[in-house]
């Protein structure tokens, strides 16, 4: 069946928490995109386990209303994405959890989807807790004037933003994003950016603000400045590090059972 030009478009975001549900008939966006998204769901959410084999080509034909060509490509994708591997003879079958690439968007969006106990979320900060505290030192000793007067402004930004939490956290991000800049280190950033991205679609990772809680948050952010105004790596790794981890214990839902 050709392709229309709706069938060329991207596909809907998955939800940040639940699963996909029914797989719709006829599928929108560029068909081996639905298809992936949809498998990585079940994979990750653990319809698929490690060592099982994925349905066999005809039925997932069937029910994602595609063609083989259309199969094959996203079961490569898969492969890609370090999900499955296929064997002649053998079929698909999903591999272990440590071999699947967590920094894949759609992988790491499945699994924040699923991530019921928190065991992801936690890990991703105690990532972020690593790399931005050693970020925000090496920014210490390379920042300009010009970028602490941009944290300057970024401040006098969230203090504005104190009894709107949704603007809050859009300038948090972004006075982060400064240090990170500063910090010169590119693959860093870029992780950061990669998993903090993806977090901050789950509600799970935002937990319900305060105003107190901002102000607390507000202060522990002028700290940081400070820190980096007086070019002190240690005290800035320090600030950010205890900054980070005590706004997410502030913020940590309790796991469901």
């Amino acid at each position: 069946m050709p392709r229309t030009p709706a069938d060329r478009q991207r596909p809907t975001p998955a939800p940040s928490e639940g699963s996909l549900g029914a797989v719709p008939r006829r599928p929108t966006g560029r068909l081996s995109d639905t298809v992936v998204t949809y498998l990585v769901d079940r994979i990750v959410g653990g319809t698929y386990p490690p060592h099982s084999a994925l349905p066999i080509e005809p039925v997932l034909c069937e029910e994602f209303a595609v063609s083989r060509t259309v199969v094959r490509e996203s079961v490569k994708v898969l492969e890609e994405k370090g999900l499955v591997r296929a064997a002649p003879g053998r079929g698909t079958r999903v591999r272990e959890q440590q071999d699947w690439n967590l920094l894949d968007p759609v992988v790491l969006e499945a699994r924040l989807r699923h991530d019921r106990t928190l065991t992801t979320l936690d890990q991703l900060v105690s990532v972020r807790i690593a790399l931005e505290a050693e970020m925000a030192a090496d920014a210490a000793g390379r920042i300009t004037d010009l970028e602490v007067s941009e944290l300057e402004e970024q401040a006098a930004a969230l203090r504005e933003a104190l009894d709107d939490p949704v603007r809050y956290a859009e300038e948090d991000a972004a006075f982060h994003e400064i240090i990170m800049r500063a910090s010169g280190n590119l693959l860093g950033q870029a992780i950061i950016r990669s998993i903090h991205g993806k977090a901050r679609l789950s509600r799970l990772y935002h937990g319900h603000s305060t105003r107190e809680g901002l102000t607390v948050s507000l202060a522990e952010h002028e700290a940081m400045l400070e820190l980096l105004r007086q070019r002190d790596a240690a005290g800035a790794a320090r600030a950010m590090r205890e900054h980070i981890a005590r706004a997410w214990a502030s913020r940590r839902p309790t796991p469901q059972p």
